[in-house]
């Protein structure tokens, strides 16, 4: 029986990832985290009878000890009982918080040489080498849950490590493609959120919208599988069915495929080595036609932005992640205009002095001086 540990678990990805436990009778849920969703939380609790539960917010783990009294569970509080879940009992972890707010439980769970089933990539962005260190030194395996990487990594299994010529990274295009910079002006975060295949959490969802989030996949991509941004291609694939690719040494191209459900990768690396039961099967006839395009990368400059930082590396990557969650609430919040959002990560990352030599320390102290940044610009 394996038991698992969910960090994030009311969020969109930690509810998938109930969904997988749901449909198996080998998983064990022995504690679950969130920020302050104190209701869905308790249900989650009812439901799957883990042994901890841990709240972020302090006022909302006080109300959800009152509301779980009549249980055995143990409810903890603060970022202190967010980690102290993570570390708790459990072989495998699957990291779901949203954000840099998810580095210090991975760490801290990879510390306690649990498995990671990584899906907030921003630990990965902002620590990549701290974590792979970490991960090395206790012997832990890291097992990617975004749809892209879980691709990349389940197209390399059999290949030779020597082999990989370059990595295809696939993106939808998100909810604006083919628009011109002239159209996004007056876009709304409602317009924003209507992604066409995927269905995810608002801040993934617009960072869908502007390549973000294709530009913090491919530092994420460089940290797991030890290769360079050049070395990373990103094709716009409409349809979402290819989710990435792995060109080979001899031109072979080898992708994984499959419906747009997160809860394949979520369930892969929750079973691995091992497959689990199919969510929905694909039908390429039904399918038809599979199209395959260059991003516009003058229009959506995000992509470039991130390829920048890194190659500039050191804590260029922390900066430029902490000014897209700012700027991205910023505009959720309608306080600012689409357009603003690769123009004030920009800005930050011109601005915020970088290091190249970091600890842990450092690179929340750029995430401190991102976020302010972009703050004191609005």
């Amino acid at each position: 029986m394996k038991e698992l540990i969910i960090l994030g678990s009311t969020g969109s990805i930690g509810k998938q990832g109930l969904d997988v436990v749901r449909k198996r009778n080998d998983i064990k849920v022995t504690a679950l985290t969130a920020a302050n969703n104190v209701k869905l939380l308790e249900e989650q609790a009812r439901e799957f009878k883990p042994l901890i539960v841990a709240v972020l917010d302090t006022q909302a783990a006080k109300d959800l000890a009152c509301r779980l009294s009549d249980t055995y569970i143990k409810v903890l509080s603060g970022e202190e009982g967010i980690i102290e879940a993570a570390q708790s009992r459990g072989d495998t972890v699957l990291s779901a918080i949203v954000g840099i707010a998810g580095l210090r439980p991975t760490l801290a769970a990879i510390n306690a040489k649990k498995t990671i089933a990584l899906a907030n990539k921003e630990t990965m962005v902002t620590a990549g080498e701290i974590i792979k260190a970490a991960a090395k030194e206790n012997g832990v395996k890291i097992l990617p849950v975004d749809s892209e990487h879980s691709a990349i990594f389940q197209s390399l299994q059999g290949a030779d490590e020597k082999s990989l010529n370059k990595i295809i990274l696939t993106a939808s295009g998100g909810p604006f493609y083919g628009k011109s910079e002239e159209e996004l002006v007056n876009i709304t975060a409602h317009e924003a959120l209507k992604h066409p295949n995927w269905s995810m959490g608002n801040k993934i969802t617009i960072d869908s919208a502007t390549l973000m989030n294709k530009g913090l996949e491919v530092i994420e991509a460089v940290h797991l599988f030890d290769v360079n941004a050049c070395d990373i291609e990103v094709v716009i694939h409409r349809q979402s069915i290819v989710h990435s690719a792995v060109e080979l040494s001899d031109g072979a191209v080898i992708a994984q495929m499959g419906t747009p459900d997160m809860r394949l990768p979520i369930q892969y690396a929750l079973t691995y080595p091992e497959r689990g039961e199919c969510f929905e099967r694909l039908s390429l006839s039904k399918m038809g036609t599979l199209t395959f395009e260059k991003p516009d990368r003058k229009t959506f400059r995000c992509l470039d932005i991130c390829i920048d930082a890194i190659n500039k590396g050191g804590l260029c990557p922390t900066i430029i992640n902490a000014a897209n969650e700012v700027a991205v609430d910023l505009f959720l919040k309608e306080k600012i205009g689409f357009l603003d959002i690769p123009q004030l990560i920009e800005e930050t990352s011109l601005a915020i002095n970088s290091k190249q030599n970091f600890d842990l320390d450092d690179i929340f102290l750029a995430d401190k001086a991102a976020r302010e940044y972009v703050l004191n610009l609005v």
